[in-house]
């Protein structure tokens, strides 16, 4: 490397260094890593027959709490750390509640499944499920960056992406789990069971006078009870609705909402002619005919 090309790397690393930006992500070096060992402890916490470790539950929820008031320092020295442990604590107890439910559908709902330790061990689904709902005790009290940033852990992990806001009842289910999305404000009722590649997305983004995106208000579906959606599909649309005991069919595509008890396949259509809309309708038959 000649002197010509040094002179220029230092002048480069001077101007980053320079910038405002920069400056303040210094105190964030390393904030990823702490996160991901913290959705770690956490979820040893709740099952330390699987914890990477033999420390007692105790000693370990006690390293998960000075590592959590630790982590929300760094995030913003403003947050009510007290109120926030406190909440994370208190609320503990249901997720396990809740975790055991979801097992025990992951179990039920998978004839490949030959115990719960294997949905444990062996299921993106439990890693995505799990971390979401610890998540949501963070989102729940606005704590900053930190609840998505457990979630995206786990959506690396799983290719699984759950945002931290939306709410998801008991004895919920992911088979296969690759490319499922779920946007923040979805709502998901109990014994709900999805399949790989759906959505539960926004259908359009409303922008206000200056041009920005209005953010805040309800942009996802809403998923009753005992749905079944099927690999492929996408439901889009803050005001779609989703009946009880509904099953929506692989590769349909909905932006608008069903009533209970409904079926909602893709047409299949072996043809030359273009695609027309009538072809790209989905019928919607009662589940009662099955």
């Amino acid at each position: 490397m000649d002197n010509t090309t040094s002179l220029l790397i230092r002048h480069t690393v001077q101007a980053l260094e320079d910038t405002a930006e920069d400056r303040q992500l210094d105190d964030r070096r390393g904030l990823r890593l702490e996160v991901e060992r913290l959705t770690d402890l956490l979820i040893d916490v709740l099952f330390p027959r699987f914890a990477s470790s033999e420390t007692s539950r105790e000693a370990r929820l006690e390293q998960t709490v000075e590592l959590l008031e630790h982590t929300l320092e760094r995030i913003s020295s403003s947050l009510r750390s007290e109120e926030i442990v406190r909440s994370l604590l208190e609320n503990l107890p249901e997720v396990e509640r809740q975790l055991k439910s979801d097992l025990v559908a992951a179990y039920q709902g998978d004839p490949a499944a030959k115990s719960i330790d294997e949905v444990i061990l062996c299921y993106p689904a439990f890693t995505a499920i799990s971390t979401y709902r610890l998540a949501h005790i963070l989102y729940r009290e606005n704590v900053p960056l930190l609840p998505r940033m457990m979630t995206e852990y786990a959506h690396r992990l799983t290719g699984i992406d759950i945002h931290p806001g939306a709410s998801i009842g008991d004895s919920f289910f992911i088979d296969h789990g690759t490319g499922v999305v779920i946007r923040e404000t979805t709502t998901i009722g109990t014994n709900v069971k999805l399949y790989q590649h759906v959505t539960l997305g926004a259908k359009s983004f409303e922008v206000g006078e200056d041009g920005t995106l209005v953010k805040g208000i309800k942009r996802h579906p809403d998923i009753g009870d005992r749905v079944v959606i099927y690999s492929g599909a996408t439901i889009l649309g803050g005001e779609t609705q989703i009946g009880n005991d509904c099953i929506i069919g692989g590769s349909v595509w909905l932006t608008h909402s069903i009533p209970a008890g409904k079926m909602v396949l893709a047409r299949a259509a072996v043809t030359d002619a273009p695609l027309t809309k009538e072809l790209m309708t989905c019928p919607i038959l009662d589940c009662s005919m099955l």
